[in-house]
């Protein structure tokens, strides 16, 4: 059975958190599968974006990563697992 985890990571203030956001997704990047960042476009930049990642690794590498994300002010991480059945 295969088991994958996906974290969502809601950011307020983007302009100003990303760097900070960067920095532990740097920390845990052997743990980051693959990483997909969204924001609204248009006349005006959005300041609130939400990235999702696939991350890999035990449950407490992925509880350390969401964490440390938590841990932000402005910043919100929630992770979800699903498992195929074999």
């Amino acid at each position: 059975m295969t088991e994958y985890n996906i974290m969502a990571v809601l950011i307020n203030h983007r302009s100003n958190k990303a760097p900070n956001v960067q920095e532990v997704l740097t920390k845990h990047g052997c743990s980051i599968r693959m990483r997909l960042g969204l924001h609204e476009t248009g006349n005006v930049c959005s300041e609130e974006g939400l990235v999702l990642l696939q991350v890999t690794g035990s449950k407490e590498e992925v509880c350390s990563l969401e964490n440390d994300l938590n841990a932000m002010e402005g910043v919100k991480a929630k992770t979800m697992s699903i498992s195929s059945e074999e």
